[in-house]
């Protein structure tokens, strides 16, 4: 079965930096697009940036571009999110999810996810 585990949370002073990672398994890791999204206390789930299975199209939520990168290795079934620069409103469970073929802005378009990890951003 498809099973994604995410690691790197954590807590970290404003301005700092995290890099996420998701190990993917039990799936054809090339042939998904791959999402991050996070969850604040109280909101929906948001979408923060997704990456084509390749690798060469990358897109970002406003919020998050200049100071997020989106990342992925085929060979090693990963996909990483660097985090720069980070603030108090960056505070989310962050979790990667898969779609096969094509990647979406949309979490409900996604059926396979991670169990999330937390980040937490002082001021």
């Amino acid at each position: 079965q498809v099973k994604l585990v995410e690691s790197g949370g954590g807590l970290v002073q404003a301005g700092g930096s995290l890099r996420l990672s998701c190990a993917a398994s039990g799936l054809t890791f090339s042939s998904y697009g791959m999402g991050w999204f996070r969850q604040a206390p109280g909101k929906e789930r948001e979408f923060v940036a997704v990456i084509s299975r390749s690798g060469g199209t990358t897109d970002y939520v406003a919020s998050v571009k200049g100071r997020f990168t989106i990342s992925r290795d085929n060979a090693k079934n990963t996909v990483n999110l660097q985090m720069n620069n980070l603030k108090p409103e960056d505070t989310a469970v962050y979790s990667c999810a898969a779609r096969l073929w094509t990647v979406d802005n949309i979490p409900a378009k996604y059926p396979y996810w991670g169990q999330g990890t937390q980040v937490t951003v002082s001021s």
